[in-house]
C-alpha cells in the first residue's frame, strides 16, 4: 500500500469515526479493492470503497427489495412493474448516479464516485456530499416504489419497511 492509499483509508475512517457511522471494515480478499468500510447513514447501511490503482473511491448502497414488496410489484398489471424499472433508471440517470439493477432478483445498487484531489485526499464536505447524493437517490426509489406498490399493500406495512425514513438526519 503507497502513502496516499495509506492516507485515504486513513482519513476516510477519521471521517466516519468522527460522526459516528462506521460500523466495520470490509474484508479484503479481492484484489482489486485497496480498502472498504461499511457504515451506516440515515438508517441505512453504505459502503465506501477504494478501487486498487485507481485515484477515486466509490459510495455506494445495494438495496434489496422487501418480500412484500416484491409481491407487490408481481401483481401489478399492464407491465407496471417494467415501468416502475424504467423510471427508476430515468431518475437515476438524471441524478448522475451509477447503477446496477437486476429485475430478476429485485435488487440494484446506487454509487457514486469522488475522484481524490493530487495529493490523494479529499475534503470531508466532498465525502459527504455523495452519500448525500447516493442516500437522496435511494429514499426516492424507495418512494417511488411505495407509489406503485399502493393498493398492493397493507398502509401499515410502508412504516414497517427497515427502508422507510421519516427523517434524513445525519444522527437519527
Amino acid at each position: 500500500m503507497t502513502d496516499n492509499e495509506s492516507n485515504i483509508k486513513h482519513l476516510i475512517q477519521e471521517y466516519l469515526l468522527d460522526e459516528g457511522l462506521l460500523r466495520k471494515k470490509i474484508p479484503i480478499d479481492d484484489k482489486k479493492l485497496e480498502f472498504g468500510f461499511q457504515f451506516v447513514c440515515f438508517k441505512t447501511k453504505m459502503v465506501v470503497l477504494k478501487p486498487k490503482n485507481k485515484d477515486l473511491i466509490i459510495i455506494s448502497n445495494p438495496i434489496q427489495i422487501a418480500p412484500q414488496q416484491v409481491d407487490a410489484l408481481n401483481a401489478l398489471e399492464d407491465n407496471k412493474k417494467l415501468q416502475y424499472f424504467m423510471d427508476l433508471r430515468k431518475f437515476f440517470l438524471i441524478r448522475d448516479v451509477f447503477f446496477r439493477i437486476d429485475t430478476q432478483k429485485f435488487r440494484y445498487e446506487i454509487s457514486d464516485q469522488i475522484f481524490l484531489k493530487k495529493d490523494g485526499t479529499i475534503s470531508k464536505n466532498s465525502f459527504f456530499k455523495s452519500i448525500r447524493k447516493v442516500f437522496t437517490c435511494a429514499a426516492y426509489s424507495n418512494m417511488i416504489l411505495n407509489e406503485y406498490c399502493i393498493g398492493k399493500i397493507k398502509p401499515g406495512d410502508f412504516s414497517k419497511s427497515k427502508d422507510f425514513t421519516s427523517d434524513f438526519s445525519l444522527y437519527s
